[in-house]
């Protein structure tokens, strides 16, 4: 948490801020925010004691440049530079707890401010962006980009494969990988190198859609299982995305700082011992490579 459609809400929310926008100013606060940043003249991560350094590197590269649409894949968001500065991005990821979220100049601070950007666009004038994060999971980063077929992407992303709602996600080859596989399928839709974006909430979303076991192997399932369940997952993330993303807590929120309200339409996860939603049945959970499982014993019955 952030998935998919937590952070496409967070970036469809900046786009209109950011693009065309000028970075004015930069202040890292905290330098662990920027565990992902590559200081430029040696292209290598700086070791923990040399915050300073990456900190100085961070604010130099970013300030003044003028920024574009952002982009995303998976759970990585990225803002190309635009102009003299193209070819680099600031690289966004929101990891367990990250939040990206715009202000006024003069907006009270917001907790757990980790980096701060002052920005003028053209149309919307002066604005702040706060990188908030509590649990310090998430970063920012100037990275280069790099191309991956007609595509420039962050280079830090470039190991992830496309995610279902990507125009160029590959259906044909997803259902034929899934069908070759030897473990769980739950497993296999968190695996980043065979689609991306997908994490605990809206796997077993789409399971409990497709009235599949999350412990049932790919090659178990037939193609036509395999394809209603990459249908089921569009769904999910469709509904999610059109609700504002899902919150539990305060740790996520969009860019204004509103919580979206998906949650209410879960029917799998988190719903131990509560009655499925389809047949009444008692839901359970089991532990699947160190994270909870949630399914209906009887419509989701393991082959």
């Amino acid at each position: 948490m952030p998935e998919l459609p937590e952070v496409e809400v967070v970036r469809a929310g900046i786009a209109p801020a950011v693009d065309g926008a000028r970075v004015v100013a930069v202040d890292v606060r905290d330098p662990r925010a920027l565990k992902r940043h590559l200081e430029s003249s040696h292209g290598v991560t700086l070791t923990a004691d040399e915050g300073a350094r990456r900190r100085a590197d961070f604010e130099r590269r970013l300030t003044g440049v003028t920024l574009a649409q952002p982009r995303r894949r998976g759970k990585f968001m990225w803002v190309p530079f635009a102009g003299a500065g193209a070819g680099d991005a600031l690289l966004v990821h929101l990891g367990m707890s990250g939040q990206l979220l715009l202000r006024a100049h003069e907006a009270p601070n917001d907790r757990h401010v980790r980096a701060r950007l002052w920005i003028e666009h053209p149309a919307h004038g002066e604005l702040r962006i706060d990188f908030a994060d509590q649990r310090l999971f998430g970063s920012l980063a100037v990275d280069g980009l790099v191309a991956d077929g007609p595509d420039l992407i962050p280079a830090q992303a470039l190991h992830i494969a496309r995610d279902p709602l990507d125009p160029r996600f590959d259906d044909a080859r997803f259902v034929r990988v899934l069908g070759e596989r030897r473990t769980p399928v739950k497993a296999a839709l968190l695996d980043q190198a065979l689609l991306s974006g997908v994490g605990n909430i809206y796997a077993d979303e789409a399971l409990w859609r497709a009235r599949v076991h999350p412990l049932t192997l790919g090659l178990a399932l037939s193609a036509r299982k395999r394809a209603l369940l990459l249908s089921s997952l569009r769904d999910v993330f469709a509904q999610a995305l059109a609700e504002g993303g899902t919150s539990f807590d305060a740790q996520y929120v969009n860019v204004n700082g509103q919580a979206g309200y998906f949650a209410h339409s879960l029917h799998a996860y988190g719903r131990t011992g509560d009655p499925c939603h389809r047949c009444g049945t008692p839901m359970k959970r089991i532990v699947l490579g160190g994270r909870g499982s949630h399914f209906c014993p009887r419509c989701q019955r393991k082959r």
